[in-house]
């Protein structure tokens, strides 16, 4: 896929971009497919131990997330593609697949990153899924970003600070259509001379009050199979899901090879490289290693706090 010129202005002076049709769709149907069966052994566990009460055979893929959501199982971990930023166990779940792979490095999608920060590309760990079940179905206490409404923020602030010069592009992708009505993306157009705005340790990581105008905020509806493109200074969130579906996406990123992360405990690896091609990770199941040597070396030392931000700071207070 080719960006026009406009395209990639937009992108560089307001710091986002709608990019339609991005990811193929025998592919989505393969991230379906994978996901269909993941959740359906979970549910046969939580089945199996009396967690849930109706069996699988009577609830579609929607009726079993918000079943196993309602009766307090943790489908989320389980289904994400990284390690969670709380304290990494040995034997902590998460899923890479072949499906979840071939999503990472679709053509497509790395032809588009490519064009807005060079040939030399990494997959950066800083990803997740995101299945969001309406808001009227929410635990009140429920303050996951990944499962509720995410507060504003910049992708670059949720990063370690060795990342503050990193080039990078966060990628939305839509697995069902995002709208208004369902919780979709809210931007707030750069502006020139973009920085870091101070952020607080909330419930999430969020900007500081008196440091955004939300009024002024554009909310940006994709279809499914499209993406939103982030540049990782840009202030977003999303909107509540007020509808009675639930919302899924993929939260991705990528980074120019040789240049910090902003998560180095987490495995990374070169999914482009025009100049040495022969670097690129073609075998989801080295990926899906990589994690596992993670999850078995982080379990076994003190957890590594993975935000810069202190509740304590005179604009938090």
């Amino acid at each position: 896929m080719i960006l026009n010129s406009d395209q990639i202005k937009k992108f560089e002076t307001e710091g986002y971009l709608v990019v339609p049709d991005l990811m193929p769709t025998n592919i989505c149907e393969q991230v379906n497919t994978e996901y269909t069966d993941l959740l359906n052994s979970l549910y046969e566990g939580w089945f199996a131990e009396g967690l849930v009460q109706t069996p699988g055979g009577e609830l579609d893929f929607w009726g079993k997330l918000l079943s196993a959501y309602q009766a307090g199982c943790d489908y989320f971990q389980p289904m994400d593609i990284s390690l969670p930023g709380d304290r990494i166990i040995a034997d902590t779940p998460f899923h890479i697949g072949p499906a979840v792979f071939n999503m990472l490095t679709a053509v497509p999608l790395l032809d588009v990153v490519e064009q807005l920060i060079g040939p030399e590309l990494t997959s950066n760990p800083i990803q997740h899924v995101r299945l969001k079940p309406p808001s009227v179905k929410l635990d009140l206490a429920e303050a996951r970003a990944h499962i509720t409404a995410t507060d504003w923020h910049q992708d670059r602030a949720v990063a370690l600070e060795d990342a503050d010069q990193t080039d990078m592009v966060t990628v939305w992708l839509a697995m069902t259509d995002a709208t208004v009505e369902n919780g979709c993306l809210q931007v707030q157009p750069q502006t020139s001379g973009q920085t870091i705005l101070p952020h607080c340790a909330r419930t999430q990581t969020g900007i500081a009050d008196g440091f955004l105008n939300e009024s002024s905020a554009v909310p940006l509806p994709v279809k499914a199979g499209g993406a939103v493109l982030f540049h990782p200074l840009t202030p977003h969130a999303s909107l509540t899901n007020i509808t009675d579906g639930f919302r899924w996406s993929f939260d991705i990123r990528f980074n120019a090879t040789g240049q910090p992360t902003g998560r180095s405990h987490f495995p990374d690896f070169v999914v482009r490289s025009r100049a040495h091609p022969e670097t690129e990770l073609s075998d989801w199941r080295v990926c899906k290693a990589q994690w596992e040597e993670a999850r078995a070396r982080l379990a076994a030392v003190p957890h590594i706090d993975i935000h810069r931000w202190s509740a304590d700071t005179p604009y938090c207070a």
